[in-house]
């Protein structure tokens, strides 16, 4: 695999913008939702998973706006972010996959 695992954050936030852009404090609270309140990001680093995210080309600024005197960047899932979210996708169900294997969990796939 040439491209690096992404760190949890990273695809928690990819996932949160995969149905609609949000701004900074909407993607904390959909990804409170994701998780069932496991994840909770604080400020610092959600806001520098959102800037490795926007280096890497995975997420993008739609636009920008001001709300009570408050400039607000909302962010969009881009293409490349698409792609890559649906990467990260298949590499977990197949790591869960053979997670259940090993442990002879049902309804894992069985190879001879």
């Amino acid at each position: 695999m040439s491209e690096r695992v992404m760190q949890e954050l990273g695809l928690l936030v990819l996932t949160a913008l995969a149905n609609a852009p949000r701004h900074g404090y909407a993607i904390a609270q959909e990804v409170k939702v994701i998780t069932d309140g496991r994840v909770v990001p604080r400020t610092g680093a959600l806001y520098g998973a959102l800037d490795r995210l926007l280096a890497e080309g995975l997420i993008e600024v739609e636009r920008e706006e001001v709300v009570n005197s408050r400039a607000r960047r909302i962010f969009a899932l881009s293409t490349a972010g698409r792609e890559r979210l649906a990467l990260e996708a298949e590499r977990l169900a197949a790591t869960a996959r053979e997670v259940r294997r090993r442990l002879g969990i049902e309804g894992a796939a069985v190879t001879t």
